[in-house]
């Protein structure tokens, strides 16, 4: 029983643990069922993951997996940033297409940013322009951040559908009209979500950011792991953010961004100014109040404490510090470069209670009563905290459906970063989010089954539970059940021992008995019956006292062990003692000189 329970344990930990690894329904046998990309022997998945390049399986209006080596379509910038020094204000990161260093389906590859602490730009323009209508706009890609990340972001811009648009232009002045992905300085680390919201009245764009996400999101950027960043707007003005297929950040562009779509009604007159007279004033000084005359304001805060008296010992001719006397000038001191030797100087040992000239310390001064104030009171003019008036707001506008951008027909990556191989893959923009699902079941969840087949299963406890301590409680119990058993087997049973010990019972070894020897303890055991039962409890009381003892062991009167056997022998219908048991114990012994015939007798154990 204690077996089964242990792997029932042992079974629903691997359970959990596989569950783990395929989150949000990214399993082994979705991936087995829906993509042609994973070879499966016997049931079991192969060692090497089988990758084949995604392909979108509905409409779409923008897809790169960077599979073939070659950056087709893509444009390098060569524009210059505004406002920077020449030196790094040119876009002259370098970009690369190549394999993941750990974790690599073999034939996948991505666009990598090579450089450190530069600037890189490159754009590509969409199959054909979205334009906000009535379908959402979902938008997709992987980042894995290889060597971490000190200061850089990974997100992406999606570009105006303007007729100025020149990608090999194309530099943070760009107009966009969505920016997402993951960003990190310092310790801030951000998911931008960015809207830049046409004015109607003035068409001046506004960037609107998308409140936080409530997670912590350093792990996405330190676990050198291939992560999903997925953006999903709804027509209905709704928006969902999700890592890994997880939502981390959900909301309204009507209710959840900063600063709001649509602005206040009234503002503050810019033209209003605060009378001079307006008193703003809540309490004032009592202007009736007087200073006591007593009341002494030269009286120092602290005074010497004139009951302090100087410790014996102290040394007021001693200074504190005097020259090391052990040590030497360096030998390559010289006097005319670094100026003439001295010394380091130490503590005077001689200064064991105090050297120098002694001053009693100071105590608070019981006079002192500081600058005297008159009390406050409450300011009879007080008018309040003065506000300029409003006046209707007369760029106000009311935008009841924000998700109707602008249209845009690229996208482009502009970072900077100061940490390189920073890894893109699989980009797709589209409109159904059951073609980004299975676009992603193709391609990341390729690489999470990778990643999952080349940790050994101790790492892949050990990283499971990193990302999700209560693991570890699991694996506790699943550890410590087997332990629990073997001690429970193995640990020797003292206590139960000792009982037994107690009501153990040994024969004796048969005696001899002749005839005469039989009638004359048929005769005692007789009379053993008819004495009063207070032997019997004596008897008992001494038997207790005896298992309380864990002393030697102590002899048993005669007298004892024979009421004890008498009163065993007569609880037995009284056959032993009878005169019957007498006669046929005559019968068979003959005479006194005949032969003898064994008799059993108990005997208390004694402890």
């Amino acid at each position: 029983m204690y077996f089964q329970g242990y792997w029932l344990c042992l079974g629903l930990l691997f359970v959990s643990v596989n569950a783990e690894f395929m989150d949000d329904g990214v399993e082994v046998e979705e991936l087995g069922e829906n993509s042609e990309d994973i070879d499966t022997n016997e049931g079991e998945l192969s060692s090497e993951i089988k990758y084949k390049t995604p392909q979108p399986v509905g409409e779409v209006y923008f897809t790169e997996t960077f599979d073939s080596g070659k950056l087709a379509g893509w444009v390098l910038s060569k524009a210059k940033k505004d406002d920077t020094n020449v030196e790094i204000s040119i876009y002259d990161g370098r970009w690369e297409i190549e394999e993941l260093k750990e974790n690599r389906a073999p034939g996948d590859r991505g666009l990598v940013l090579k450089s450190r602490a530069k600037h890189h730009a490159i754009s590509t323009v969409l199959a054909k322009p979205f334009i906000f209508a009535d379908r959402p706009l979902i938008v997709q890609y992987e980042v894995n951040f290889q060597d971490g990340i000190d200061c850089g972001g990974a997100y992406i811009k999606l570009l105006a559908d303007t007729d100025d648009l020149n990608l090999e232009n194309f530099h943070d002045k760009t107009s966009y009209i969505i920016m997402f992905g993951p960003d990190k300085c310092g310790e801030d680390y951000k998911l931008h979500f960015i809207i830049r919201h046409k004015h109607p009245k003035t068409g001046v764009y506004e960037e609107k950011h998308a409140k936080p996400p409530d997670v912590d999101l350093k792990p996405f950027f330190t676990d050198r792991k291939t992560h999903l960043y997925t953006l999903v707007m709804n027509p209905d003005d709704t928006f969902e953010v999700l890592i890994d297929q997880i939502v981390v950040n959900k909301g309204s562009l009507l209710e959840d961004v900063v600063p709001p779509i649509n602005p206040l009604k009234e503002i503050e007159d810019p033209a209003d100014e605060k009378p001079d007279d307006w008193d703003e004033r809540a309490k004032i000084p009592d202007p009736s109040a007087i200073k006591p005359e007593d009341w002494d304001e030269d009286e120092p805060a602290q005074i010497e404490d004139l009951s302090a008296v100087k410790p014996d010992g102290w040394l007021d001719a001693e200074p504190k510090f005097i020259p090391d006397p052990n040590a030497e000038k360096p030998d390559d001191w010289n006097e005319d470069m670094d100026g003439e030797w001295e010394a380091p100087r130490i503590s005077n040992p001689a200064c064991r209670i105090g050297c120098g000239e002694w001053k009693p310390p100071m105590i608070n001064n019981p006079k002192y009563k500081g600058v005297w104030r008159p009390p406050m009171i409450d300011n009879p003019n007080y008018q309040g905290i003065w506000s300029p008036r409003k006046i209707p707001n007369p760029y106000y506008f009311e935008d009841d459906h924000p998700f109707l951008l602008t249209s845009f027909r690229a996208l482009g990556l502009e970072l900077w970063s100061m940490t390189s191989d920073i890894y893109f893959d699989n980009f797709i923009i589209c409109s159904e989010k059951e073609v980004a699902d299975r676009w992603a079941t193709d391609g990341w969840g390729v690489k999470m089954l990778a990643n999952a087949n080349e940790l050994g299963i101790l790492r892949q406890l050990i990283t499971t539970a990193e990302e999700r301590p209560w693991l570890w409680l699991i694996y506790l119990v699943t550890a410590g059940l087997p332990i629990a058993l073997i001690i429970s087997f193995c640990w020797p049973r003292k206590v139960k021992k000792k009982y037994e010990d107690a009501n153990y019972k040994e024969t004796d070894i048969c005696k001899p008995q002749t005839k005469g020897a039989l009638e004359q303890e048929g005769k005692e055991e007789k009379a053993a019956l008819e004495k009063p039962l207070d032997l019997v409890e004596e008897k008992q009381q001494s038997d207790g006292e005896i298992l309380e003892k864990e002393g030697e062991p102590q002899e048993k009167s005669e007298e004892e062990i024979e009421i004890i056997e008498g009163q065993e022998e007569g609880n037995k219908s009284n056959k032993s003692g009878s005169e019957d048991e007498m006669k046929e114990a005559d019968e068979s012994t003959g005479s006194g000189d005949g032969p003898v015939k064994s008799v059993r007798k108990r005997r208390v154990r004694k402890e």
